[in-house]
C-alpha cells in the first residue's frame, strides 16, 4: 500500500509539472496605436509564448501608448504592457503626469533601445541662421519653427528638455520670433515639406521610412546635439544615449550622439510567477520570433533584454536570464 501511495503521489507531481509546462495563456498585452512597431512587437511576444506553450494567445490592445498603459495595467486591464522606461521612471518617482509614486510595475524585458532623438533641420534654414549643432540656436537667438511630439507623449517632453539644456526654452524661441509646435510624428513630415516648419525633434529610428520620404523631397540635415545637452538630459531623465553614425544619412555630417529612448515589456509586481517566468523564458528561447518582426529589430540579444537597470526586474524574469 505504501509503494502504492509513492506511486501516485509521484504521478500527481508529473503531471503538474507536464501542465505547467503545457501551460496555455490567453493574455492581453496593451501597446500603442495599430500598425505601428509596438503591434508588431506585440505579435512577436505573441508568436514566442504560442511557440512554446501551443494554444496561448496573447492579444495585443490599443491604448494611448506608455503614459496610459502604466494605468492599465495597474488598474488590471492588461497582463503584460509596453512602456518606455522614461515613462517608467516617472511613475515610479511620481513625477508629472502621475500624482504620487507607482512602484507596482516590473521589468520582464527591454525591447530595445534604439530610438534616439533627432533633429532634423531643413537645409536652407540651416545655412542661412548658421545652424550646425543644437546650441547654435540659443547663440543666434534664432525665429525657428521647432516640431515637437504630440503633447502627452515623453518623446516631446525629452524634446522639451533638450531645448532646456540647450538654452533655446520654448518661451525664448517664441521672444525671438519663432515658435514650438506639437504634433504626432505622421504629421510633421507634411508640415516641415509644406515649410510650414524648420526643424523637427522626435524619437524616429534610424533611416525610418518617413525620414527617407522627407529627405526625398526636402533637402536637410542633421543638426548635432551638444555633449553637455545629451549628458544633462539622459542623467535627467535617466535614459541612454545612442550613436547616430555619419554612415547613416548622406545628409549627415558626422557622427551624433543623443538621447533615445527604450521600450520595454512590464508586468505587475503581484503577477503570476509561474506566467512571468513562462513567458520570460519563451521570449528568451524564441527570440528570433522577436527579431523576425521588423528589421529594425535585428539589434535585440538576450543580455539586452536582460540589461534593463531602470525599474527592477520581477523575479521570476531576472531568474530567466540567469
Amino acid at each position: 500500500m505504501k509503494s502504492k501511495r509513492i506511486l501516485t503521489l509521484f504521478a500527481v507531481g508529473l503531471m503538474s509539472l507536464t501542465t505547467s509546462a503545457n501551460a496555455a495563456y490567453n493574455l492581453t498585452l496593451c501597446g500603442a496605436s495599430p500598425g505601428g512597431l509596438w503591434s508588431m512587437l506585440g505579435a512577436g511576444v505573441d508568436a514566442a509564448v504560442k511557440e512554446s506553450h501551443p494554444g496561448s494567445i496573447v492579444t495585443y490592445q490599443t491604448s494611448g501608448g506608455g503614459f496610459a498603459n502604466v494605468g492599465l495595467l495597474q488598474q488590471g486591464k492588461c497582463d503584460l504592457a509596453l512602456i518606455h522606461d522614461a515613462e517608467a521612471v516617472l511613475a515610479r518617482d511620481g513625477k508629472a503626469p502621475f500624482k504620487a509614486p507607482i512602484d507596482s510595475i516590473r521589468t520582464v524585458a527591454v525591447m530595445y533601445t534604439w530610438a534616439p532623438m533627432q533633429m532634423i533641420m531643413n537645409k536652407d534654414f540651416a545655412k542661412k541662421h548658421g545652424i550646425s549643432k543644437l546650441s547654435d540656436i540659443a547663440a543666434n537667438k534664432v525665429p525657428v519653427r521647432v516640431l515637437l511630439n504630440k503633447r502627452g507623449n515623453v518623446a516631446s517632453q525629452v524634446g522639451a528638455s533638450m531645448l532646456d539644456a540647450a538654452g533655446a526654452s520654448a518661451a525664448d524661441i517664441k521672444s525671438w520670433g519663432g515658435d514650438v509646435v506639437f504634433a504626432a510624428s505622421k504629421e510633421q513630415g507634411e508640415l516641415m515639406r509644406d515649410r510650414r516648419a524648420d526643424v523637427l525633434l522626435n524619437s524616429l529610428f534610424v533611416n525610418h521610412r518617413s525620414i527617407r520620404q522627407l529627405a526625398e523631397s526636402l533637402d536637410v540635415v542633421l543638426v548635432d546635439i551638444d555633449s553637455d545637452a545629451t549628458s544633462t538630459v539622459t542623467g535627467e531623465w535617466n535614459i541612454g544615449s545612442y550613436t547616430i553614425e555619419n554612415a547613416a544619412y548622406d545628409w549627415s555630417g558626422g557622427d551624433v550622439v543623443t538621447p533615445t529612448l527604450s521600450a520595454q515589456l512590464f508586468v505587475r509586481a503581484d503577477a503570476d510567477p509561474q506566467m512571468v517566468s513562462d513567458v520570460t523564458v519563451a521570449l528568451v528561447k524564441n527570440i528570433e520570433l522577436v527579431r523576425g518582426v521588423h528589421k529594425a529589430m535585428k539589434p535585440l540579444s538576450v543580455g539586452l533584454m536582460g540589461g534593463s537597470e531602470a525599474i527592477a526586474y520581477h523575479p521570476q524574469a531576472a531568474a530567466a536570464y540567469n
